[in-house]
């Protein structure tokens, strides 16, 4: 029987052999002590209003999963996107972020590396900034009506993106990162695949570019449909599409990309709820194991940016009929 660790690393190679699938971050050790994840969202209580480092207002309700931005005409950063440079200060991440890695070194050392993989977070994507400081209308509005100045400003944004993945790679050495950004709703992106390429893509493949040449394995976050820019995914460096939901065609994709890409989602976060019943919750993983998993380099998750659920008995009983289906369709 393979480690959580060497069946993930299996499952990631084109022609791996894994002996199970991958139960959603079992093979994963998140590290997120370090300097950059306490300057930049080390405010963030549940209960409490604050503001992230651009200066977006933050709601995390006690009742809410976890924080999410508050913008508003009155309190956008950001409110004409042409004169951005009077409006929008970057966080100097080199200034706050360079030393103070004890805790977050001593995290990592502390992982068994033949078990598991240590995985660093990257939070708030560069699209993501971008609608923090003006809000999302706004965000995709001026993608069409002002691309100069918002591809300035998306330029900064990507800027500080890089700064941060630098100093977490060469900082904390990790063997995964987790870096977030949605691109898409459930149906549809939120944007034409090309106005994606045009702003986003490049920024994304020298960032991932610089993980994949000091070794590290790019997990993308986008619980989104990004079906349209799958072979862009591969493209700029992502090995792992965590959050691929149901409503993308996850069969045609696993055929076109080949085991080129890994995809971890695949469940509908439907089930999530105070009243889904255990039959209710594993008849979901069970299509998703039976529907997705023969066609390899699958990994059934739920399609969250992090582990759990919002309801504990939702994540249980996920995990044990993940557990159930290797049992009877492995034997492991």
């Amino acid at each position: 029987m393979l480690t959580a660790r060497e069946n993930l690393l299996e499952t990631l190679k084109k022609d791996g052999k894994p002996d199970r699938l991958v139960n959603q971050y079992q093979p994963f050790v998140p590290v997120m002590n370090d300097p950059l994840q306490k300057f930049t969202r080390g405010n963030r209580v549940r209960g409490k209003t604050s503001h992230d480092r651009w200066g977006t207002e933050i709601l995390f309700p006690e009742d809410a999963p976890g924080p999410m931005p508050h913008v508003t005409p009155e309190n956008k950063v950001c409110p004409d996107v042409t004169e951005w440079r009077k409006y929008v200060k970057v966080p100097d991440l080199v200034a706050n972020c360079t030393d103070g890695w004890e805790d977050a070194l001593e995290l990592a050392a502390s992982v068994d590396r033949t078990e598991k993989l240590t995985m660093g977070f990257m939070g708030t994507g560069i699209f993501e900034q971008s609608h923090f400081l003006m809000g999302f209308e706004d965000a995709l509005m001026n993608l069409l009506l002002e691309p100069e100045a918002m591809k300035e400003l998306i330029d900064v944004i990507a800027e500080y993106r890089f700064t941060y993945a630098k100093l977490l790679v060469d900082n904390l050495h990790p063997d995964v990162i987790l870096s977030h950004d949605d691109w898409g709703a459930k149906m549809s992106m939120f944007m034409q695949p090309d106005t994606w390429r045009e702003f986003f893509k490049d920024h994304y493949k020298r960032i991932y570019g610089y993980m994949k040449d000091n070794g590290v394995i790019v997990m993308h976050h986008a619980d989104s449909f990004c079906e349209p820019i799958v072979e862009d995914m591969v493209e700029i460096g992502i090995d792992i599409w965590q959050g691929v939901l149901p409503e993308n065609n996850i069969v045609k994709i696993q055929k076109e990309l080949g085991g080129r890409m890994t995809l971890m989602g695949g469940l509908d976060a439907g089930i999530d709820r105070i009243d889904s019943t255990e039959e209710e919750i594993r008849a979901n993983v069970r299509h998703a194991c039976e529907t997705y998993g023969p066609g390899g380099h699958f990994i059934p998750c739920m399609t969250y940016g992090l582990a759990g659920t919002i309801y504990e008995h939702t994540d249980r009983i996920i995990a044990d009929e993940i557990d159930r289906y290797n049992k009877e369709t492995y034997g492991i």
